[in-house]
């Protein structure tokens, strides 16, 4: 299957905001290079160090393969509507994610997601990123004249998933995602997987015929810094007032102790409620379970 084309995506519009800053990026790209944008969906709740050092592994990972230019990456919280226990209010999440990722000249927050009033299945929110990007693409060719410099600014850019692992374990699970969906995820648009804990993402590509079907779109990525934070842990360690300094950015810390936030009444928030994607998948059987 391979990325969408403008016929897919035509009549999306693509509205400035925080890719502006990535335009002038596709002008000075490697010959030959695929534009390539990174895209991460989850809780953030909190965005934490590693969430922000998988950016860079994935980066690193993709230039050396001699065929992408990463020229931007979205961070894309999930609504407050996902019903995940703990769960902080989008609007904090994203505030913190901002401030986290304000050293950075290329990974931005976008806020779409969290905005919808329904949870948003991990497909769906990549149609709407890519439809965004191919506009923008788009947009600079009208926009030049003499057309694009440089024979590989001809290429249009492509959108792949950024994940742990463990995401990657999801796909194993019978039923949970639609058949369809899981294409279009891995074959159409791919996944860049960073190695995580004692994981072993190769049997887990190894063991599903559709990942094993896809498996040239499967980036693994290898962290050989093991870093294993997690945003549960830094909650726990809130809640019991214990340091997590260097684990979040020191602005995150703060904001989260001027809103007096992950304490122990905010971690039984959307307590006893089944996750929004297990009650979808309970209407539709046939829907996707993506998170």
């Amino acid at each position: 299957m391979k990325p969408y084309t403008k016929a897919v995506l035509e009549g999306k519009n693509y509205m400035q905001g925080s890719f502006v800053i990535l335009r002038r990026t596709l002008t000075k790209m490697p010959i030959q290079r695929v534009p390539l944008f990174l895209l991460a969906c989850g809780s953030f709740n909190p965005i934490t160090n590693q969430h922000m050092r998988l950016f860079e592994l994935a980066r690193d990972h993709m230039h050396s393969t001699g065929q992408y230019q990463v020229v931007g990456g979205i961070v894309s919280p999930v609504s407050d509507s996902y019903g995940k226990q703990g769960l902080t209010l989008a609007k904090h999440r994203i505030a913190m994610a901002k401030m986290a990722l304000q050293s950075s000249n290329w990974v931005k927050v976008d806020e779409w997601e969290s905005q919808q009033a329904d949870w948003t299945e991990t497909v769906v929110t990549m149609r709407h990123h890519y439809g965004r990007i191919l506009n923008e693409y788009e947009q600079r060719i009208r926009e030049d004249s003499s057309g694009i410099r440089g024979h590989s600014q001809s290429i249009p850019p492509q959108l792949k998933l950024l994940c742990g692992a463990d995401f990657l374990e999801t796909f194993k699970i019978p039923g949970l995602w639609r058949d369809d969906h899981m294409e279009e995820v891995v074959g159409g648009f791919g996944l860049v997987c960073v190695s995580r804990g004692g994981l072993q993402p190769e049997q887990t590509v190894h063991e599903s015929d559709t990942l094993w079907r896809y498996r040239q779109n499967i980036f693994q990525v290898k962290e050989w810094v093991r870093n294993e934070t997690s945003a549960t842990e830094v909650r726990r360690a809130l809640r019991r007032g214990l340091s997590v300094k260097y684990l979040i950015p020191d602005s995150v810390i703060e904001y989260i102790e001027q809103h007096n936030l992950y304490t122990e009444d905010s971690e039984r928030r959307n307590e006893g409620m089944a996750l929004r994607p297990l009650a979808k998948q309970a209407q539709q059987p046939f829907e996707s379970l993506d998170e």
